[in-house]
């Protein structure tokens, strides 16, 4: 039933894209994503793509989501971005204990959820759970959302660092401080979380440790094979493919402009005879089929081991991320040559193609594209050395 469903999600994104794309502009200067454009993909099923049955969700293929997610970020970049970041925690919230889910589900299943994760806060342990003070930042689509997802380094009885964990708290545990204001990703929203002394109970936070062993109390609750997928294999690619389709959509943009434009230093030579411009369209047009065909790959190879139940190879874990910071990289490459060969006119405010300029590289510098880290880790492992799990492979 999921993949069925989920082509049919898929389908009815490719119809809002007209509408996506002429909201682009609006979106950026309102620096959130319109409440049209959200409720327009929660009408459609895309927010349920990777959520639980139990609770009305689709359980799709991890690549169904993904390529949902790329055709979002070809039409407007902001919006891509949160739809994949926001659309990646109904899976995350899988993994917690039945009664988080239900408290987050069960009177509304389409209750959505943002997140902070770089350990910014403090979280004090307290009979029955943790008390969580301070600021997390970069929270992306957080005023569509009334659950979030943050980080943070719980401590032992004598106060030393014991474990990394996520804590869910309620809307009303939090307030969001509007301080996003930057060249690119403009419409995100992603803005402060600022918590004073919330009480968040044992049932409500996930430890890392859980996560990187792939084994979590939800997947009682939750057994069908995608819950059983690394966490750093998936969010990392949450974070690479609205890269990956803001680069689609501005090569879809540079091709439909170049078709069209006359160089007046050439001449009067219209820019698609221009060899060197055909040149550059198939190196950007190969680097984005490179990154999304090793993509398909190993979420392929990720999905068979976990449709058998057999444990996901440390050296798979490791390649997919390697390909994932890949792909940031070759999305960015493309990106950058078709900007460099629109002309003086493709640097107009308005124009489709500076603005996915901007937006893929404000993507590019989330840390979780930090090409030295993972490609490191995987050169160790290839050379049979002890890896340092980071909790992102």
């Amino acid at each position: 039933m999921g993949e069925n469903v989920g082509q049919a999600v898929v389908a009815r994104v490719s119809g809002l894209l007209p509408v996506l794309r002429e909201r682009a502009q609006e979106t950026e200067d309102a620096r959130v994503v319109p409440a049209e454009s959200v409720k327009a993909l929660a009408e459609i099923g895309f927010f349920r793509l990777l959520q639980p049955s139990r609770f009305g969700g689709y359980e799709a293929d991890p690549v169904t989501f993904l390529t949902a997610v790329r055709l979002i970020a070809s039409a407007c970049g902001s919006t891509g971005w949160v739809a994949s970041v926001v659309g990646v925690h109904p899976w995350q919230l899988a993994l917690f204990p039945l009664q988080a889910q239900e408290e987050v589900w069960g009177s509304d299943p389409g209750t959505r959820m943002s997140s902070s994760y770089a350990p910014t806060g403090k979280a004090e342990t307290a009979a029955g759970g943790h008390r969580l003070s301070g600021r997390w930042s970069f929270s992306s689509g957080c005023d569509h959302a009334t659950w979030v997802l943050l980080g943070a380094i719980a401590e032992d009885d004598e106060g030393n660092p014991a474990d990394f964990r996520t804590f869910l708290l309620p809307a009303s545990d939090y307030a969001i401080d509007d301080v996003w204001d930057t060249v690119g990703l403009r419409g995100t929203g992603s803005n402060d979380i600022v918590v004073s002394g919330a009480f968040v109970p044992e049932h409500r936070s996930l430890s890392f440790n859980d996560v990187f062993r792939c084994s979590c109390p939800g997947q009682e609750a939750n057994p069908a094979p995608l819950y059983r997928l690394p966490y750093g294999s998936l969010f990392s690619y949450a974070i690479t493919t609205p890269i990956i389709g803001m680069a689609t959509g501005a090569y879809q943009a540079h091709v439909d402009y170049q078709r069209e434009r006359v160089r007046a230093s050439y001449v009067g030579q219209k820019a698609a005879e221009d060899p060197h411009a055909q040149v550059r369209v198939a190196e950007a047009a190969a680097d984005l089929d490179s990154a999304w065909l090793a993509l398909e790959r190993n979420m392929a190879e990720l999905m068979e081991h976990a449709r058998a139940g057999t444990k996901i190879p440390l050296p798979l874990r490791l390649r997919v991320r390697r390909d994932q910071v890949r792909g940031t990289g070759q999305a960015i490459s493309a990106v950058d040559r078709l900007f460099e060969n629109s002309g003086g006119r493709a640097l107009r405010r308005g124009t489709p193609i500076q603005r996915f300029w901007r937006d893929a590289h404000a993507g590019r510098v989330h840390a979780i594209n930090d090409p030295e880290r993972a490609l490191s880790m995987f050169g160790r492992g290839e050379f049979g050395l002890r890896i340092q799990p980071d909790g992102m492979i």
